[in-house]
């Protein structure tokens, strides 16, 4: 899978983590957090996960975390990367 355009989900509250994802012909992960020292390689991990469980081997991955958990952040990652493939007029409005 090839992520397809810049997209993000998440926001920048307490707790949680604002996750932006595009294009780019290598695999980049940034990581801000203030816990970074202590929890920035189980994150990493968790983010490589994701990726490799979507076969996403390319992309710049951005991470503004707020102290979210592993769940929030592997739910950011996962909507995140999901709204960037899809491939379709995003002035179409889906029906749920």
């Amino acid at each position: 899978m090839k992520i397809l355009k810049k997209a993000q989900a998440g926001t920048l509250e307490s707790g949680d983590v604002l996750v932006t994802v595009r294009p780019s012909d290598t695999l980049i992960i940034e990581i801000e957090s203030p816990v970074a020292r202590q929890f920035g390689d189980a994150m990493e991990r968790s983010i490589r996960e994701i990726l490799e469980s979507m076969g996403i081997r390319k992309g710049a991955i951005h991470l503004a975390d707020q102290g979210a958990l592993d769940c929030t952040l592997r739910a950011r990652l996962h909507t995140a990367v999901s709204r960037a493939l899809e491939d379709h007029n995003d002035d179409v409005v889906e029906s749920l």
